[in-house]
Order: structure tokens, then C-alpha cells, then sequence
């Protein structure tokens, strides 16, 4: 029992996955249902890039590339669009598909600390 405490945080950390890197909607669509995902690199963003009239790519970017001018570039053939990088996991996915994953890992980080305690 002596490394009760420890096996807990151990725990912990693997459920909250402090320190590591987070995963991404990937797949071009018209109509926002894709549910690929890809692992990106610790200082990556997820990115959703909308076309004006066109489809929507959601992928991995590095963070330092989440700039208009710099997406420009990465996306020459598409002279128009609007874009959102954002940090957490799945945070670039559409509309309802991801909504209960985050709350599914909130709810087991909560079991995993109540068991701790206990």
C-alpha cells in the first residue's frame, strides 16, 4: 500500500496525457462530416480552413503557421478563405460529431481522482 499515492498520479497522468501532443480532424469535405483523425507533433494546432464558395480541410499545422498570410502560401490554389487553429484535442472537428469525447475523458479523470481519494 505504500505506493498507493504514486500508482495514482501515474494514473492521473495518463488520463489527462500531460505533456503530450494532440490529435486532429484530417479529411476535405463540403458537407462537414469527416471523422479521420492524425496524431500531430508536440507545437502543432489543429487547423479548419474554409473556402468561400468551396470545401473545408481540417488537418494538423504548426502552430507558428496559424497566420493568414502564412496559410496563403500553404494553400496558393485557394484565393479565399477563413480559417481557425485551435489547441486541444479534436477541437477541429464539425459541428457534433466530437461533442462527447472531452466529456467522456472529464468523466473518468473524475472516477480515476474519486477512486484516489478512497
Amino acid at each position: 500500500m505504500n505506493n498507493y499515492p504514486g500508482m495514482c498520479l501515474v494514473f492521473c497522468f495518463a488520463i489527462f496525457g500531460l505533456g503530450s501532443a494532440i490529435r486532429c480532424v484530417k479529411c476535405k469535405d463540403n458537407i462537414e462530416s469527416c471523422t479521420n483523425t492524425e496524431g500531430c507533433s508536440k507545437d502543432n494546432a489543429c487547423l479548419t480552413l474554409t473556402e468561400t464558395d468551396g470545401p473545408t480541410t481540417r488537418q494538423c499545422v504548426k502552430l507558428s503557421d496559424c497566420d493568414f498570410n502564412r496559410l496563403a502560401q500553404m494553400f496558393p490554389t485557394v484565393p479565399k478563405f477563413t480559417f481557425n487553429c485551435c489547441t486541444s484535442d479534436l477541437c477541429n472537428v464539425a459541428t457534433s460529431i466530437g461533442t462527447g469525447k472531452p466529456l467522456l475523458g472529464l468523466l473518468a479523470s473524475l472516477v480515476v481522482m474519486w477512486w484516489c481519494m478512497h
